[in-house]
């Protein structure tokens, strides 16, 4: 399988480092391995995506393997889900490929790994080998209509009708959201009245829901690292200078992880 033209739809075949269509637009492999196939006409700023500390902070967190209990789960998920002869697995929003490159670890699949960050994808693509990156939209999948077997969406925004498409028939979502109580205590520093999550499933035309579980467990983090999870979330542009100087400083913050994860199955 290979990808798709972001401009005219048309397979690409990789020759000597280039993926070219049958109309000769060309998409050249980076130094680290990864594809842009981002148009510069379908973004919608000059670099979108997380910023590098962002990536940096999300980085450090995510080596401590405080959120391996979810990797290993989802990852068991594919194995387990996809039953396709020959699975191919998407990981949408992968980031930095932490999750994305203990899937291709653990399972016999060919795995791709996108996100819109393209610094996100060199840091991928130089440190996971294994995986096949590339700059792309969730909104513009770089893929043919059915030729993927499972899709991995970590808190990621997409089209349905681009998973409908790119899915082959019986093919899987496993999605990953924020259930009731996750991350409670650091959203409890910034607001005053904490909403829990909404725990409703999504619903996805063309797929039922096959199953619906919760992975919840609590984390004991370090000043640095609580202040990297911060980073990670949309609550650092809400945190006082006052609260992030806390909470460096702090021994240890105990804080609660609460993941809703669940596998949608295409049915027509």
């Amino acid at each position: 399988m290979s990808y798709q033209c972001p401009l005219c739809h048309l397979s690409l075949s990789l020759t000597d480092r280039t993926y070219r269509c049958d109309n000769n637009h060309s998409f050249d492999l980076a130094k680290e391995g990864y594809v842009n196939l981002m148009p510069v006409q379908h973004k919608r700023s000059k670099d979108p995506g997380d910023n590098k500390e962002m990536m940096q902070a999300r980085r450090r967190f995510l080596d401590h393997d405080y959120y391996a209990p979810l990797r290993e789960r989802v990852a068991k998920l594919c194995s387990e889900k996809d039953q396709s002869a020959q699975p191919t697995i998407l990981d949408i929003g992968c980031g930095e490929g932490y999750y994305t490159a203990y899937i291709a670890e653990t399972t016999q699949a060919q795995v791709y790994g996108l996100d819109i960050s393209k610094a996100m994808i060199k840091h991928a693509a130089k440190r996971y080998r294994e995986v096949d990156f590339t700059v792309a939209s969730s909104q513009r999948l770089p893929f043919s209509d059915n030729t993927l077997s499972t899709i991995v969406r970590i808190y990621a925004p997409c089209q349905h009708d681009e998973l409908y498409r790119t899915l082959k028939e019986q093919g899987i979502i496993i999605t990953v959201t924020p259930a009731a109580r996750h991350l409670y205590q650091l959203r409890e520093l910034i607001y005053s009245d904490v909403r829990l999550h909404d725990e409703q499933p999504e619903i996805i035309e063309g797929f039922e829901l096959e199953s619906d579980e919760k992975l919840s467990y609590p984390m004991h983090l370090s000043g640095s690292d609580a202040y990297d999870l911060l980073q990670m979330t949309p609550f650092a542009w809400k945190a006082t200078p006052e609260l992030v100087n806390n909470l460096k400083a702090s021994e240890t913050f105990i804080c609660e992880t609460d993941f809703s994860v669940r596998v949608y199955r295409k049915t027509k």
